[in-house]
């Protein structure tokens, strides 16, 4: 455990004889021309969208009967349906229990404070990317499927909850605790390029807390396994080690894996301080 392999994920699953994987968590390519080292980021549209099929029908023998499988996507503007298309090649195999969006840039204009909340002037929070047309709007959101086998996965809910911002509904609702459903928009801060992660290590990074949040989400219990069949340069691993929960992980570029380890190396450093 504990571990990323130098493989192909396909063929890594169909060889796998380990416990069975009660999360797997990933972001792959998403075929928009990126500069990978290995993987060639450029297939013939129908034959990506056939291959994340694949992905998700053999990542179904190896996920628990109570796993979940979130999956991380984004895309171009000009083909705003490609995600849609891969969730309805996962619909084949399974049931989408929820639709999560990860928030990556948001504006808030003055007009929407309350007597509680008080902006001096229109406000923005994130990560910002232009795109040079007038036809397309910035995408400010990517996509976090999350598919179970019979779609009635219990979820921790709570485990990544938030205050509430009127304290008043706390008497309200049977909880009567100062704590509510996150929801399925998530306001997310895309790191590498405020000081996290290096984003030339790798050209599509997304930032721990997304795994983190995820498997929060599924819930936490004693020897858990979460897999990252794209594991890059380890992120999902990092979420993990600070969750106290195992991992692993496959990756096709042995340059990615040795930038992941030495991650993974300062992260448990860092933790047993």
């Amino acid at each position: 455990m504990n571990e990323i392999f130098p493989s192909d994920c396909m063929e890594f699953m169909r060889g796998w004889k380990g416990r069975r994987i009660d999360v797997i968590v990933t972001s792959p390519p998403y075929n928009l021309g990126k500069d990978y080292t290995q993987y060639k980021d450029n297939k013939k549209r129908t034959d990506y969208i056939s291959w994340l099929g694949s992905v998700a029908e053999e990542s179904k023998t190896i996920l628990n009967e109570d796993g979940s499988f979130f999956l991380n996507m984004g895309g171009r503007p000009s083909d705003p349906f490609l995600a849609f298309e891969v969730a309805k090649e996962f619909r084949k195999h399974y049931c989408l229990q929820n639709v999560i969006h990860w928030i990556k840039h948001v504006s808030i204009p003055k007009d929407a404070l309350t007597q509680t909340n008080a902006l001096n002037g229109d406000i923005s929070f994130g990560h910002f990317k232009p795109i040079n047309t007038n036809t397309f709007l910035n995408q400010c959101q990517e996509y976090i499927f999350h598919f179970t086998k019979t779609g009635k996965r219990q979820l921790d809910k709570l485990a990544i909850g938030v205050p509430y911002q009127h304290k008043s509904n706390v008497t309200r609702w049977t909880q009567k605790k100062d704590i509510r459903d996150r929801g399925n928009v998530w306001f997310i801060r895309y790191e590498n390029k405020q000081g996290g992660c290096e984003p030339i290590l790798h050209p599509t990074l997304f930032p721990e807390k997304l795994p983190h949040l995820c498997i929060r989400l599924h819930g936490i219990k004693k020897g858990m396994l979460v897999y990252d069949p794209f594991i890059g340069i380890g992120t999902t691993a990092l979420a993990c080690i600070g969750l106290g929960v195992d991992f692993i992980g496959t990756e096709i570029d042995k340059a990615y894996i040795k930038i992941a380890n030495k991650r993974i190396e300062k992260r448990r450093v860092e933790l047993n301080k």
